[in-house]
């Protein structure tokens, strides 16, 4: 029987959604996000407390809801005892539909102010200090039905190949440091969501990304990086505008370049002596000569790009070449080349291994995916891209309460941390009218929970209650 009114599906929304105020999210929203009641063409009370509904969207996201209906998620049985200003999932939807271009870009100020806040709170950018690593990619959500706004075909990779798929496009950068690739002796630390931008799914790879870079750049330098700062694309960003914004803002840049006919003669000027084995996995080392045995190598030379416009970069041009195993039989060896455009001063090898780290983007991807970008719920697209920018919201507080458990969880993907931390069932009681969680003896991850909850809560504020005039309080 469903008829306990005491019991509490995801207790672990308690420690997170005070984290997200700790940071900041109810007055960012308050102060940024301004939605005219008197321009509503649909629900006049449905642009009402944008923080309260802003925020009930994000901790049903935690919780794991990734369409509109699941945000009722967060108002079973005893949930209320625990928040108050939750509101109906069909509210929340007609919240979202009165959203327009506007109130998107003042969500993604938002986004990109609380993700400072996060980072000043807990330490999610270990050894942002000495390097922050900017990555820019963008991937096509499909969609179906012929009422999404701005769906259309656009080029994916599926198996391998290119086809074309109906869908969306959301535009991501990510922010990373030299410790989330366990380089330089440091571990922990996961990429962050720095913007998100939803865009029709017949849109170019790189339309918008002059600006997302921008906006990367200013998140990087306001979260703490003092030092170097490298943006990383695919060679839909090998462009001069996105490398003329880097060259500007004074950051270093590692973008893959197209094939043309430029960059073949620059590859075939390379001398047969200059190319240099690079360790990659499954090369080994030569037991007689102790050299290294490795089908991938490197070189570099100088290189001009983009000589036909009016602002042409000198740097250099890093070319890996693979041998194609699809010819095993070849005369001769047959190569296959990849070539990528950077300032770095790093050795050509350890070059050329930062830039192949840029694919640690589709690790932020896959966690979106498996989360609450698994659906773009609405038919307006205004609707979907406050939705996208809600999840990367959703993404870094999670990141945010993993760095604070430290250990395993400072890495773990989002469905981990929902299972481990949020989605945990505990039962409200009041005695003495002083509310306690009483949560399940034996729970395999007791430890790792204690451990946020004392690092967001003060021992002076347990057993109290954390009231917001606009967000959904939270029981400590």
């Amino acid at each position: 029987m469903f008829d306990d009114e005491s019991l509490v599906s995801c207790a672990g929304l308690v420690p997170v959604m005070v984290l997200a105020e700790r940071a900041g999210l109810s007055e960012l929203i308050a102060e940024r996000v301004s939605i005219d009641s008197l321009e509503s063409t649909r629900v006049a009370s449905a642009t009402a407390n944008p923080a309260g509904k802003l925020t009930s969207i994000i901790a049903g996201m935690a919780a794991g809801a990734d369409c509109i209906d699941d945000l009722g998620v967060i108002r079973s049985a005893g949930m209320a005892r625990l928040f108050t200003g939750v509101y109906a999932p069909a509210t929340l939807g007609q919240f979202l539909r009165e959203f327009t271009h506007g109130h998107t870009r003042q969500l993604a100020a938002v986004a990109r102010a609380h993700l400072v806040g996060l980072a000043r709170y807990a330490d999610l950018l270990p050894g942002i200090q000495r390097r922050a690593l900017i990555d820019i990619d963008s991937l096509l959500r499909p969609v179906y039905g012929h009422a999404k706004q701005g769906a259309s075909f656009g080029h994916t990779k599926i198996g391998g190949r290119q086809v074309l798929r109906k869908g969306l496009s959301p535009l991501a950068t990510t922010i990373s440091t030299d410790s989330t690739h366990g380089t330089q002796g440091a571990s922990g630390g996961a990429p962050v969501v720095a913007g998100i931008r939803l865009r029709a799914g017949k849109a170019g790879s790189a339309r918008g990304a002059v600006s997302m870079v921008r906006e990367a750049i200013a998140v990087a330098r306001a979260a703490g990086a003092t030092g170097e700062i490298l943006v990383r694309g695919d060679s839909a960003f090998g462009i001069g505008p996105v490398v003329g914004a880097c060259a500007k803002a004074g950051v270093e840049f590692s973008v893959a370049l197209a094939r043309h006919r430029t960059v073949d003669r620059a590859i075939g000027s390379v001398a047969e002596d200059a190319w240099t084995p690079v360790h990659y996995p499954g090369a080994v080392l030569d037991p007689d000569t102790g050299e290294l045995i490795s089908d991938a190598e490197v070189a570099e030379v100088p290189f001009t790009a983009f000589a036909a416009t009016k602002h042409p970069v000198t740097a250099r041009l890093i070319v890996r070449r693979v041998r194609d195993q699809a010819r095993g039989d070849e005369l001769f060896p047959v190569w296959r080349y990849h070539p990528f455009f950077t300032n770095t001063t790093e050795p050509t090898a350890a070059a050329d291994i930062t830039h192949r780290r840029h694919a640690i983007i589709e690790t932020v991807f896959a966690d979106l995916i498996d989360g609450p970008l698994a659906h773009l719920p609405s038919g307006r697209f205004a609707a979907n891209s406050a939705w996208a920018i809600c999840a990367q919201v959703t993404h870094n507080l999670l990141r945010a309460a993993g760095t604070l458990i430290g250990g395993k969880h400072a890495v773990a993907r989002g469905a981990t941390l929902r299972r481990h931390i949020v989605t945990i069932p505990a039962r409200t009681t009041r005695p003495q009218r002083r509310p306690i969680l009483h949560l399940p003896a034996h729970w395999p991850w007791v430890e790792h929970w204690n451990a946020l909850w004392d690092n967001i809560f003060n021992v002076h504020e347990i057993g109290q209650i954390a009231e917001t005039a606009t967000g959904p309080p939270v029981a400590a």
